[in-house]
């Protein structure tokens, strides 16, 4: 089993750089603004069991990278995971929508790209379960080479979904969702800045 274990890794350590990126939140504190607080309020809580359904998508698939994993049991796993994940990108996406536009300049613009961005990582997901449904398990070779392009495509979404939710987070709204216990549980420790 030689031949997809290095792969595993990589599409382990793709996925954890790249998951849970709806999460980075900026800022801690600054000024309350009632209308901003629910807004963010609204958005944290919609937000919170997503993040844990993408958090725990995640684990399956650095479970499922032990070094003995058959190549069956790695895209039953996978598959499901990025099922998952897109729908939970989907779901924030919608909570966002539901929102509406926060209360800050440019509310409308910020909101609408966060939704358009969360919506084409649940596409980007959503098309990597096909990807991983389609590949060749009896060939442990071709296999591990599907498994290599799925972790760089992996990669790519990582580093490219972040904009414009950095966005949507920056300044006044980031601060806002700052506040709420809800984003803070979601939220590993490490991404926050004080």
């Amino acid at each position: 089993m030689e031949g997809t274990k290095p792969v595993n890794k990589k599409l382990a350590a793709a996925l954890s750089g790249g998951a849970v990126l709806v999460l980075a939140l900026s800022g801690c504190g600054g000024d309350d603004n009632e209308k901003l607080d629910s807004w963010a309020k609204e958005v944290c809580d919609a937000v919170q069991p997503q993040a844990k359904k993408i958090e725990s998508a995640n684990a399956s698939i650095q479970k499922e990278t032990s070094d003995n994993s058959k190549p069956a049991d790695v895209q039953k796993t996978d598959a499901k995971a990025f099922q998952d994940m897109s729908d939970a990108y989907k779901a924030i996406g919608s909570a966002v929508t539901k929102a509406g536009p926060p209360d800050v300049e440019n509310g409308e613009k910020k909101q609408q790209n966060a939704v358009k961005e969360l919506n084409s990582i649940s596409a980007a997901y959503a098309s990597l379960k096909k990807q991983v449904d389609d590949l060749d398990t009896k060939d442990q070779g071709k296999f591990a080479d599907g498994l290599k392009d799925i972790a760089t495509e992996l990669d790519k979404l990582g580093k490219s979904g972040n904009d414009a939710l950095r966005t949507l987070e920056e300044g006044e709204v980031g601060q806002a969702m700052s506040r709420q216990s809800s984003c803070k549980a979601a939220t590993a420790p490490a991404s926050t800045q004080g």
